[in-house]
């Protein structure tokens, strides 16, 4: 219904074991209809039912004869349509909150009494729709679910799908597996089962894929269930475009060519890249670009082979979101990603992308099950355009080398106190800010750098975390007194949102 939280919904009901599909209201029926369906989950949103611009759903889709689940928006728009009232509360009720449970139905079959939930909403519902009674209230808030037991339609004004709500996880998995019926058997070996099917029925038989190796987590995994589909019709592009982190290389040609015996060609990029970069500063502009010399770069490379029609990219749902508007509704574009938003309108290659609608938890359970070394799938996340956003303003190969040798401070160190096991992310940022400093005695001029720490579950938001200062002053000094060029080093303590976790 245009709510980010739609994305996190989805991926409470993988981590439940279900498959989710998530379509815009105008091809919610089309999609349901062309689905072996179980259930549907109404998601939240930041319209009001009664105003204009709000979602316009099909109501055919309370009749298709399975379980409805709304959440807030979901849930007033099925009072809304059924017949009942929703009204504006006056002020808007967001945070924590205690509701009564009043019958272990639905989404409370293992959970009664008082429990803590989490509220964000500004209208309400005033009066059920016939046949419905109320399954939860609290103080503010009388229908803080309700339930029409004859149909299994379901309403919880509150969101079961954040962690502030208690036992959300809980309510997510009674409606999936008691009411749904679902059996919750989707696994890694499921989701690389179809994720190969795909992709043998999208190349043919003689079809071959270049696909851009980058050496994350993402791009591996992805590169690996391409394998699986076509062998050795699949060329993995490594491209070295000088914006890697170090060590970078070694790592994918020793796992690539020596663990899985892949076809991997190595292509020394970096003075092209940097040219194209020479005198850009503005992020979005960067991103286009590396996107596109990427591109040519596998164009290039295709010309060697007869059936390279397909270009595979490791592409994960939150780059798409982050992107693009993907499902309808007014979510907002807040970055273009390289293998998204960078892409050009000519390319005249197929996309292969195994990962799309996936997330990275599930990514790394795949690298697992697929017997991907640990280096791999544990590695933090690192931005397709690499260090090319983490060197805020022009990129040259002196600040680059500055930048990879602060980074590499950065991470032994994290990595070393065996703090990242508990990190999302953790690297170093350079900014093209001089300041002055005093080293033996001299002044120094030098340009600052900054520590970028993060945790999260899914990328959609983080927060920074807090390290020990034994080992923050014990980075703080190794790269002022190993790295030539910077002279001051500051913490990033921005959660996302505001903020988003890379700096451009």
């Amino acid at each position: 219904m245009g709510a980010q939280y739609a994305q996190l919904i989805a991926r409470r009901v993988r981590e439940a074991g279900v498959w989710s599909e998530i379509a815009p209201p105008a091809r919610a029926l089309e999609r349901a209809r062309a689905m072996n369906l179980a259930g549907i989950i109404l998601s939240g949103g930041p319209a009001s039912v009664y105003a204009p611009d709000a979602p316009v759903v099909p109501r055919e889709l309370l009749d298709l004869g399975v379980p409805v689940l709304g959440i807030c928006y979901g849930m007033q728009w099925i009072a809304h349509v059924l017949g009942g009232k929703v009204e504006s509360t006056g002020k808007r009720e967001f945070g924590r909150m205690s509701i009564a449970i009043a019958a272990q139905h639905g989404p409370f079959e293992t959970v009664d009494g008082h429990t803590v939930v989490w509220m964000s909403h500004g209208d309400s519902v005033t009066a059920l729709p016939s046949g419905f009674v109320a399954l939860a209230s609290s103080d503010t808030c009388r229908f803080a679910a309700m339930e029409h037991a004859a149909r299994k339609i379901y309403g919880l004004q509150f969101h079961p799908e954040v962690s502030h709500t208690v036992r959300g996880r809980e309510m997510l998995d009674s409606f999936l597996h008691a009411t749904c019926g679902l059996a919750g058997d989707w696994r890694p070996d499921a989701i690389v089962e179809r994720e190969v099917a795909k992709i043998r029925a999208q190349v043919g038989e003689h079809g071959e894929v270049i696909f851009g190796l980058s050496g994350g987590v993402d791009s591996s995994v992805a590169a690996v269930i391409v394998h699986q589909a076509i062998g050795a019709r699949l060329h993995c592009i490594f491209v070295d475009n000088g914006l890697l982190r170090k060590g970078e290389r070694e790592i994918v040609e020793r796992t690539f060519r020596g663990s899985f015996h892949m076809d991997l060609t190595v292509v020394d990029a970096s003075k092209r890249f940097l040219d194209k970069l020479a005198g850009v500063t503005d992020p979005e502009q960067k991103r286009k670009k590396i996107g596109h010399e990427f591109v040519e770069v596998f164009r290039g490379e295709a010309k060697r082979f007869k059936n390279a029609h397909y270009l595979g990219q490791g592409t994960l749902y939150p780059d798409v979101i982050e992107s693009v508007a993907a499902h309808g509704g007014n979510t907002a574009v807040i970055k273009s990603h390289h293998n998204v938003g960078g892409l050009p309108d000519d390319l005249d290659m197929q996309l292969v992308e195994p990962l799309r609608e996936l997330f990275k938890d599930e990514v790394r359970a795949i690298g697992r099950h697929l017997g991907l070394p640990e280096e791999i799938v544990a590695r933090q996340p690192f931005p397709g355009p690499g260090l090319a956003v983490r060197c805020l303003g022009e990129q040259t190969p002196q600040r680059l080398h500055v930048l990879r040798e602060a980074d590499h401070i950065v991470t032994s160190e994290i990595e070393a106190a065996g703090l990242h096991k508990a990190l999302w992310q953790y690297f170093a940022v350079l900014l093209p800010v001089k300041s002055v400093g005093v080293m033996g005695d001299a002044r120094t001029y030098e340009e600052a750098c900054v520590l970028r720490v993060v945790t999260s579950e899914d990328a959609m938001t983080a927060d920074w975390a807090s390290l020990p200062h034994e080992l923050l002053a014990k980075i703080s000094n190794r790269i002022i007194n190993e790295v030539r060029g910077i002279n001051r080093v500051a913490l990033d303590i921005t959660s996302k949102p505001p903020g988003t976790i890379e700096w451009e």
